[in-house]
């Protein structure tokens, strides 16, 4: 288990995180509310090294694992940033296609966390492409505090057609067998509800982690199969999610909605004290149990 979790923090802490990690509050006034809780045997050292992300934690499979093969691609994207690149994982031994899996980082570019996540994906025989939204500006930078600000910079829209932009290459790479999944964390989240909305054509198997619902003018072109995996302590997110299933159960989408009892946004994330080993590893076993079923 990540030793933060050991350290039992404050649920209001994770709330400000939240808040903070999305933009609702700046950094003065989250390490100002975090300093109030310091005390009782907490200090601002323990809850900020709880709270921030720490990726040498994350790696659950090594980028030299001899089963996969990791190279960096580029794709054309006309009407995002023309160009983008991500990190394209497949199985070392693979002859011949297999399904393949998008998978979509979150508000911060292409940190180590989504970086392994992809190799996860290739581990379980699947071609997986990582996209960093950030590649225009450089790319990730190495830490996700100057992640953020670089995406925050960027023009939202485009940064979503980059990933129409990946979905097609993709599904339309050499070693894809034609069937498309995409998975995704917070942002990517809502990316993935957003592809499935977008080209449902194309997309076999959307699995949003935390994510908000594509935008109003688009959201009724959802066609899945979805799974979508809701923390039970993220309010910000779990509020828009009765009017999105009752647009789904209308338009007889077929979707599996799991919400896991006693843990944050973030959850699946081994790098920060929000992980639960438990919810993560039943959350990634659905996962994959449907990408086996649609993606084969």
């Amino acid at each position: 288990m990540n030793q933060q979790t050991q350290i039992k923090i404050p649920q209001e802490a994770f709330d400000w995180y939240d808040e903070y990690a999305h933009g609702y509050i700046d950094r003065r006034t989250f390490m100002s509310r975090l300093a109030g809780l310091a005390g009782a045997g907490l200090t601002m050292s323990m809850l900020t090294g709880a709270l921030m992300p720490n990726y040498a934690l994350a790696e659950q499979v090594s980028f030299n694992d001899p089963d996969i093969k990791a190279t960096f691609e580029t794709f054309e994207s006309a009407d995002g940033h023309l160009e983008g690149r991500g990190y394209l994982v497949k199985p070392k031994n693979l002859s011949g296609t297999a399904g393949v899996v998008l998978v979509v980082h979150e508000n911060r570019g292409l940190n180590p966390y989504i970086k392994d996540v992809a190799r996860r994906v290739a581990k379980q025989g699947y071609v997986a492409f990582a996209p960093d939204a950030l590649h225009t500006l450089g790319g990730y930078p190495g830490n996700d505090e100057e992640g953020k600000a670089m995406q925050r910079s960027m023009e939202r829209a485009r940064i979503e057609q980059d990933f129409i932009a990946a979905a097609r290459y993709l599904q339309s790479h050499q070693l894809s067998n034609g069937k498309l999944g995409v998975v995704g964390f917070c942002f990517g989240g809502y990316i993935s509800n957003m592809l499935a909305a977008t080209i449902p054509e194309l997309v076999n198997a959307a699995v949003p982690f935390y994510g908000t619902p594509a935008k109003d003018e688009i959201v009724r072109n959802v066609k899945g199969p979805l799974m979508i995996h809701f923390a039970e302590l993220d309010k910000r997110v779990n509020k828009s999610w009765p009017a999105y299933e009752a647009i789904l159960k209308q338009l007889g989408v077929d979707y599996q909605a799991f919400i896991y009892p006693g843990v944050n946004h973030g959850f699946h994330n081994d790098s920060t004290g929000r992980y639960n080993k438990e919810a993560a590893e039943l959350a990634w076993s659905r996962t994959v149990k449907f990408f086996d079923q649609h993606l084969a």
